[in-house]
């Protein structure tokens, strides 16, 4: 069985202090429904969504404030995966938190990130295995 490691992917990381439209960029660029926020050691403080940009994007069109970071905007109770977690565990994992997307932790630190579909490709090519056997 695969651990996270072997399927995660680096990508943009959020830190507290940026401000929102640079942070929705990033977001947008990555492709993926939210990013991980780190302090200056890369461990993990938070998680910003789309939806948590969407939510303020929204309420911004009535008035606006240049000022908002990304500390205002974040959850600060995210769900991380170890990068030593098995694709099967993490798999239950998402079952039970329905999350699209975790950060992956090695010591604390964000050293990438996994997503739902990262996940099932990975699992399929394994029925696959198991399947031309």
């Amino acid at each position: 069985m695969l651990q996270v490691k072997e399927i995660m992917k680096t990508s943009a990381l959020l830190h507290p202090h940026m401000g929102l439209s640079e942070a929705v960029k990033l977001i947008v660029d990555s492709g993926l429904s939210g990013l991980p926020v780190v302090d200056e050691q890369q461990q993990l403080v938070g998680f910003l969504s789309e939806q948590d940009c969407l939510q303020k994007l929204i309420a911004e069109s009535y008035h606006c404030d240049a000022h908002v970071t990304v500390a205002e905007l974040m959850r600060d109770d995210p769900l991380s995966v170890s990068e030593q977690l098995t694709t099967l565990e993490l798999g239950q994992q998402m079952q039970t938190n329905r999350p699209k997307v975790y950060p992956v932790t090695r010591d604390q630190k964000v050293v990438g990130i996994v997503t739902r579909s990262q996940l099932v490709h990975s699992l399929s090519k394994s029925l696959d295995s198991c399947q031309a056997y």
